[in-house]
């Protein structure tokens, strides 16, 4: 038992001293310093599951360039997919309303001037019919924020939408 505290103590004391230098070293890699820590983190845990010695400092800056890489490659795919259905998404046809007199373009134009969050809101809950409760556990709000969102772009959309008699 004492020998598992005085190897805990050693992954401590490790961390305490080489920490804030892995940082500065992940943060060559990552524009944000809570990123750099995130690295550093990750990299001690994957470090200490392979049961390395702690003595062993240029095994643990290698770890944390690479998971500092993997990271990279990670958001570079993740930049890629969120491309490609953008791309995707340019290509879907809009909605299309009932009536094309002209309202069709001024409700267009009157959704597009809410802010994004009652926007989404207002679709989720006209043209998808989704309730409040739905809409809060889609967008990780509570069901009275969805319901004052929806309010706020109804008299939003109360005060921007002019249909042209």
């Amino acid at each position: 038992m004492e020998d598992v505290a005085t190897h805990e103590e050693d992954w401590k004391s490790c961390f305490a001293e080489l920490g804030p230098g892995l940082v500065l070293f992940a943060r060559q890699f990552v524009r944000s310093i809570a990123d750099a820590e995130d690295i550093v983190q990750d990299a001690f845990v994957r470090f200490w599951r392979k049961q390395h010695s702690v003595n062993d400092r240029g095994l643990l800056y290698a770890t944390v360039r690479s998971v500092a890489l993997d990271l990279l490659r990670r958001d570079a795919r993740r930049a890629r997919r969120e491309a490609t259905a953008s791309a995707d998404m340019e290509q879907i046809t809009e909605p299309q309303f009932d009536f094309d007199d002209g309202s069709q373009r001024a409700l267009a134009a009157a959704i597009d001037l809410l802010p994004v969050e009652q926007r989404e809101v207002l679709v989720m809950k006209i043209w998808n019919e989704l309730t409040f409760a739905e809409i809060a556990s889609a967008l990780s709000i509570s069901q009275n924020t969805a319901a004052s969102r929806y309010r706020y772009a109804l008299a939003a959309m109360k005060k921007n939408f002019v249909v042209h008699e």
